[in-house]
């Protein structure tokens, strides 16, 4: 029996496993960085040990740390969550050797499927259908291919080529990160399948011989080649359901698998299927899967672990439909770009349940109010997941709770997911894993322009509200009340995108809102600009609406909009003001009326979007470039981020060498503008 364990990873997945072992009974031991000493998943835990350091060469993958963190802790079982030492055979058997049991498969099976060329052979012999494969790039005449790396798996060191001129780079810089993210740059190419769809099968095994699947999921919708979006059932006839489990099941017992596992495959619009990879853990997506049949998959790996036999002989029932996406700290539209910050607020309404199989809204996070988002570690935040009886429901729930919901500080990916859970072609289950690539319009924010000013409006309201509430004398007059009250009221703001959006706005002595005005002002298809009347937004009419207002208070506006009250929940943090409203999000920062001066930057200057680390230099100064070429790569949460040149030019600066630290907005390169011989 497991008395103590500790769980060799951080985060959501940490707090998961955390979850299950409460309710079994079974003590918990963390182990964290630095940067994770105040995370959720340390308080939960009953002991934690400190891993000094924060980068994870320093901290979670240190094994002989880690074993001396069981050793002082009296921990007699450790489970390594997923990601860091998950998929590590020489971690497996370190763990066995130092008398501790491992939750997991045995370190032989990791290590077979750990290499994936090595796996494909075996597993071919074993009837599994396969992809072509190469490892010299200089056999290839066929096009398009993917670079994949041979370690480790989450998309990291995967690339698409569809031109030869392409290939050398591709492989070259798939295997720095291979190596930067698994310690191993090995790669492989594969043939690229158009329109495939990535589906996978759940299997465990136990150390009696059985090996089951348990159902299927689709995680075809992915960026970077990293899954954003998984559900179970995945929509597939009854045929290539049978022949997918079938599949995942001789993979299985081909390596005598014990534990969670998942076998990964790509279906072709044919029906044909072929074998990707295994991943020898437990998977992010694995809620999905608990969703639809009841099964607490933690739950049948302890058990698994302490040599019990699984409670499940077959594949069970499916109950209804289930659908997973992953939040992350990124912003979509600037190529995923991730992000860091001080998660003020993150809060999902209607959420049943966490951490644990149950019925309709579940939120398994790893994060809560107040969090801080470093550059350490993954981007994704929490998982939302969705059970209704049907596929239909189970979007719509999710959609919409996903717009509803409030997060606060931290750029994320909730807009793109909320678009892609709405697209005809999603709700049609007719997406694959080139859905992202055909549909630029998802990346748009929910939004729109023209109902930008309206939050900006409700913003400035809201803010005058909570000065009147925190006013010491005459508290009960309307803001900004003069005795000659023509003149109106100025709130200045910089938007998300760096613009600038002035509000001007005037109450009358009742406190209507007696005009309303923004600058810029937004036209509408078939009318005046907004500037040119008392509103920025135009009505059906393409005129300027008309907005009463019906209240104010610090936190929450609501507006009248041409007869249809719109309601804005507003949340303040310094100069930071977080707007909801019923068309979409938004942050803005509230700007001086009296700036002070600023350092002029060089023109042409191009600034680090997020701290991180110049990993490699690709130009020198006086060197010509043109518009696009790649400056140097930014290394920034297990990423590799190009910066490129902006235009035609010359280098004139690189003031940061490849290995050096950069906190946001510093500069990185100066590029001259190339003179326009006109």
């Amino acid at each position: 029996m497991i008395n103590r364990l500790l769980v060799a990873n951080r985060g959501e997945i940490a707090r998961r496993v955390f979850a299950t072992c409460r309710a079994l009974g079974v003590e918990t031991v963390a182990v964290h960085s630095d940067a994770d000493a105040d995370a959720p998943f340390v308080a939960e835990a009953d002991h934690a040990v400190r891993l000094p350091g924060n980068t994870p060469a320093e901290t979670y993958l240190r094994i002989e740390k880690i074993l001396d963190a069981a050793r002082r802790t009296g921990a007699d079982a450790v489970h390594p969550g997923y990601g860091f030492l998950a998929e590590n055979a020489e971690f497996a058997a370190a763990v066995t050797d130092a008398g501790l049991t491992w939750v997991g498969p045995p370190a032989k099976a990791i290590a077979a499927m750990g290499d994936k060329m090595e796996a494909k052979a075996l597993l071919a012999e074993a009837s599994v259908p396969m992809l072509p494969t190469w490892t010299d790039p200089d056999q290839i005449t066929d096009f398009p291919v993917l670079v994949k790396a041979s370690a480790g798996g989450g998309g990291r060191g995967m690339r698409v080529v569809r031109d030869a001129a392409d290939l050398a780079e591709a492989v070259a810089s798939a295997r720095r990160e291979a190596a930067a993210a698994f310690g191993d740059g090995t790669v492989f190419i594969e043939r690229y399948v158009e329109r495939g769809r990535h589906v996978e099968v759940q299997i465990f095994g136990d150390t009696h011989g059985t090996v089951v699947a348990l159902g299927e999921r689709d995680c075809s919708i992915q960026r970077r080649h990293q899954k954003i979006v998984e559900e179970a059932p995945a929509v597939v006839g009854p045929q290539v359901r049978q022949r997918l489990h079938e599949a995942a099941v001789a993979a299985g017992r081909a390596v005598d698998y014990v534990g969670a596992g998942t076998v990964e495959f790509l279906l072709a619009p044919t029906g044909e299927f072929f074998f990707l990879e295994m991943n020898t853990r437990l998977q992010v997506e694995h809620p999905v899967t608990e969703a639809v049949t009841g099964l607490d998959l933690v739950r049948l790996q302890l058990l698994v672990a302490e040599g019990e036999p699984l409670p499940v002989a077959a594949t069970p029932p499916v109950d209804g439909h289930a659908i997973e996406v992953r939040l992350c700290a990124e912003d979509p539209a600037q190529g995923f770009r991730p992000a860091t910050g001080t998660l003020h607020r993150f809060t999902v309404p209607g959420v049943t349940g966490a951490f644990a199989p149950t019925k309709g809204l579940r939120l398994d996070s790893g994060v809560t109010d107040g969090s801080t988002v470093g550059v350490h570690y993954d981007s994704m935040l929490a998982k939302l997941v969705a059970w209704a009886p049907t596929r239909a429901e189970a979007v719509r729930a999710l959609a919409g709770a996903l717009a509803r919901a409030e997060f606060h500080g931290v750029a994320t990916n909730r807009d793109l997911l909320v678009r892609v859970l709405r697209s005809a072609e999603f709700t049609a289950a007719e997406a694959d894993t080139g859905f992202l690539d055909r549909h630029p319009e998802v990346f748009a924010p929910l939004l729109p322009a023209d109902r930008s000013p309206l939050a900006a409006l409700a913003a400035a309201l809201a803010s005058a509200a909570a000065r009147r509430a925190a006013a010491g004398v005459l508290a009960g007059l309307p803001s900004g009340w003069r005795n000659v009250p023509a003149f109106p009221q100025v709130t200045r703001y910089a938007g998300p995108d760096g613009g600038e959006i002035e509000v001007r706005y005037r109450l009358d002595r009742t406190g209507a809102l007696a005009q309303w005005h923004t600058d810029p002002g937004v036209t509408s298809a078939d009318g005046p600009s907004a500037e040119a009347g008392p509103g920025a937004e135009a009505g059906l009419a393409g005129q300027p609406p008309t907005v009463a207002l019906v209240e104010a208070r610090p936190d929450r506006v609501v507006l009248d909009v041409d007869g249809v009250r719109r309601a804005f929940r507003v949340h303040r943090v310094g100069s930071a003001v977080f707007v909801d409203g019923p068309d979409g999000a938004t942050s803005l920062t509230e700007l001086p009326r009296f700036p002070l001066p600023t350092t002029e930057l060089a023109a042409g200057s191009l600034l680090a979007p997020l701290p991180g680390a110049v990993s490699r230099v690709h130009v020198a100064v006086g060197q010509r470039v043109a518009a696009g070429d790649l400056l140097l790569t930014l290394e920034a949460m297990k990423l590799e981020h190009p910066v490129l040149a902006p235009t035609d030019g010359v280098v004139a600066e690189l003031p940061v060498p490849a290995g050096g630290q950069v906190d946001t907005g510093a500069v990185l390169a100066v590029v001259n503008p190339e003179e326009d011989p006109r």
